[in-house]
C-alpha cells in the first residue's frame, strides 16, 4: 500500500474517483452485467446501448487514472475487482455515477511495467465490456473509444512535458503494444484507434470510429471526438 498525496487525490477527484464511499453502492465492477437497468434510470438513456456507452465513459475515467497514476508517480491500484464500487451522484446538475475505490489497494508499479498495463487492460477495463457486451448489441470499438479519448489527452500533455516525456513514451507505446493486448483479444484496439499518430496530430479531430452517444443523454452533447 501506498499513500497518496492530496495532488493524487484531488486528480482522482477530477475524473469522479474517490476514496470515500458517497453513501451506498448502487453496483460494483463484478456485477456490472446485472446493473443496465439502473444505469438507464440515472442517465436517463433511452435504451440499453446508449447506457452501456454511458457507464463505459465513466469507466474510462477511472481507467485513464490508472495509466495517469502509473507515468506521473509510478502507482497503480491492483484491488478486486468487487471494490471498484460504483454510486450515483449529482455533477454540474445532471444525474451521474461516480467510482469509490479503497485507497488500502494502490502499490507501487512492478518492474515489469507491461504485466500492469496488461492486468489494467485484460482484469479491469476488458473485464467490463465483455460484461456490458453480454447485455446488450453494442459495438465493442464504441465502449474501448470511450475509454481512449480520456488517454489521448492524458498522454498529449505528458509528451509535451520535458520532465514526463521520456517515461510518457514508454509507457504510450506499451500502451499499445500487440503482444500486452492479444494475451487477452484480437488485436490492439488502442493502436486502432491511433492510426500510427502522434497524440499532438490527433488533438481536436474526429479521431473516434464511433459514436459514443452523450448527445442522446439528457444533459450532455456530442463530444469533441465524434465521427457524425
Amino acid at each position: 500500500m501506498t499513500t497518496l498525496t492530496n495532488d493524487q487525490i484531488r486528480q482522482l477527484n477530477n475524473y469522479s474517483v474517490y476514496l470515500e464511499p458517497s453513501g451506498s453502492p448502487i453496483f460494483h465492477a463484478k456485477n456490472v452485467e446485472n446493473a443496465l437497468p439502473i444505469i438507464k434510470l440515472i442517465s436517463g438513456a433511452p435504451n440499453d446501448p446508449i447506457a452501456a456507452s454511458f457507464f463505459m465513459r465513466r469507466v474510462g475515467m477511472f481507467i485513464s487514472m490508472q495509466f495517469y497514476m502509473m507515468t506521473m508517480y509510478d502507482e497503480i491500484w491492483d484491488g478486486p475487482l468487487e471494490s471498484i464500487q460504483f454510486f450515483a451522484i449529482t455533477e454540474y446538475g445532471n444525474k451521474t455515477i461516480s467510482t469509490y475505490i479503497p485507497e488500502e489497494y494502490f502499490r507501487e508499479v512492478k518492474d515489469d511495467r507491461a504485466k500492469d498495463i496488461q492486468h489494467v487492460w485484460e482484469h479491469q477495463c476488458f473485464s467490463i465490456i465483455q460484461q456490458l457486451r453480454a447485455q446488450c448489441s453494442i459495438s465493442p470499438m464504441t465502449l474501448w473509444e470511450n475509454v481512449f479519448g480520456y488517454l489521448l489527452w492524458h498522454y498529449y500533455v505528458f509528451l509535451e512535458n520535458p520532465v514526463i516525456a521520456e517515461q510518457a513514451k514508454i509507457d504510450w507505446n506499451l500502451l499499445q503494444d500487440e503482444t500486452i493486448w492479444k494475451s487477452f483479444t484480437s488485436k490492439s484496439h488502442l493502436a486502432k484507434y491511433l492510426r500510427g499518430q502522434h497524440p499532438a496530430k490527433l488533438m481536436n479531430t474526429t479521431v473516434r470510429t464511433t459514436c459514443c452517444f452523450s448527445k442522446d443523454i439528457p444533459g450532455l452533447q456530442k463530444c469533441g471526438y465524434c465521427p457524425n
